[in-house]
């Protein structure tokens, strides 16, 4: 069997991949314990694939040479990956039409975070991962009780008031 010897540069992009993949377990497990249809697994492979395709593109022969080149390829993979990784997101996205209500979004939302931070990963821009990381969290885990605060004040304040035109009350010769 031979010796497999890992460059700096290797060893450096596997330190990216198996950062983007703890970034993405990390929301993953708030999700899980959330119960959410995505979790540790499914997050820690859309910010390792995120990574992967972004590291591997960027690490092709002469891109480094070649800056417009290699800012090409990155605004390339940004696209492409956010954009296809909406696609995942739509999936999870459900629309109750008996109460016009969706469920969903920040579930969808979510897995588009995840994906943005195993781009970050593997470019490697570590205080914004971090920061990234924090503040997605800190939605996840402080934001629902306040949006559930709102909601319970918007519904009583819109149980105070009429709903439509009509439920207005008008005087019985009509209006003048």
């Amino acid at each position: 069997m031979p010796d497999i010897v890992l460059t700096a540069d290797e060893w450096d992009g596997l330190f990216r991949l198996l950062a983007a993949t703890a970034v993405g377990m990390l929301i993953g497990l708030n999700r899980d314990l959330h119960g959410k249809p995505t979790g540790i697994r499914t997050l820690g492979l859309v910010s390792l694939g995120a990574a992967l395709v972004a590291i591997v593109a960027v690490r092709v022969e002469g891109m480094r040479e070649n800056p417009d080149a290699l800012s090409r390829v990155v605004q390339g993979i940004v696209q492409g990956v956010l954009t296809g990784i909406g696609f995942v997101g739509a999936g999870v996205v459900l629309r109750d039409r008996r109460n016009l209500s969706v469920h969903g979004l920040t579930t969808a939302a979510t897995v588009w975070m995840t994906a943005a931070l195993g781009i970050a990963c593997a470019l490697a821009s570590w205080p914004f991962i971090a920061a990234g990381g924090a503040v997605t969290l800190a939605l996840l885990l402080m934001a629902k009780p306040l949006d559930a605060l709102i909601d319970t004040r918007s519904r009583s304040y819109r149980s105070d008031r009429p709903t439509h035109e009509r439920d207005v009350a008008t005087p019985p010769d009509g209006p003048q």
